[in-house]
């Protein structure tokens, strides 16, 4: 009868505890829901909006125009993108370049990433840059800079790959365009190696 007793209590007591404990938690969420404003925005909203203002970025940007001397110049890039809030800066993805001149000489650049700065008139090509033109000449860089108003395009390390003639290796690269005859320039310097590779003869 002990025992019967005992557990008679036991489930007459949690009779009343369930209750009461079901109130607590009920009481609880109405309190924090009263705390909780819901016109308050979202503690990481302006944080992802300033982030995303700070980043701007276009997808397949294409830019094209001419040089004062008339060479038209194309630009073609996977993602255009405004980093750090520097204004007239950007940085490219995936970057396709042709410059085609008045005398009749067409280069065009592929680099994975490069830097545009046009109030510098400046764009910087890196990441395993590419150079090929008409002529035959087909060139790898580690870094090419280029004036964005006039034909000047710099390499100032190290350039290597095919000419016409053979295979070419040299210190540092330029294309420019004459003043005097405004024929275009390609110059390489700095310890330069040519070897010569005759093509065969067509029987």
């Amino acid at each position: 009868m002990v025992k019967g007793d005992r557990y008679t209590r036991l489930v007459s007591l949690l009779k009343v505890l369930f209750p009461l404990t079901a109130l607590a938690l009920l009481s609880t969420l109405f309190l924090l829901s009263r705390s909780i404003d819901p016109g308050q925005s979202l503690p990481f909203a302006d944080k992802e909006i300033q982030e995303r203002l700070r980043n701007q970025q276009i997808t397949g940007p294409f830019f094209s125009g001419a040089t004062a001397s008339g060479d038209e110049l194309s630009f073609y890039a996977d993602a255009l993108s405004m980093p750090d809030e520097d204004i007239g800066s950007n940085k490219a993805v995936n970057v396709r370049a042709t410059i085609s001149t008045t005398d009749g000489t067409t280069y065009r650049l592929r680099s994975g990433e490069a830097d545009l700065a046009l109030a510098d008139d400046r764009a910087e090509l890196r990441d395993d840059v590419v150079l090929t033109t008409s002529d035959g000449y087909n060139l790898r860089s580690d870094l090419i800079t280029s004036e964005t108003s006039k034909l000047n395009v710099q390499s100032p390390g190290p350039v290597q790959g095919t000419a016409p003639l053979g295979t070419l290796e040299a210190g540092a690269m330029s294309i420019t365009k004459s003043d005097d005859s405004g024929g275009t320039q390609l110059l390489f310097t700095n310890r330069v190696k040519l070897v010569y590779k005759p093509k065969p003869l067509i029987e």
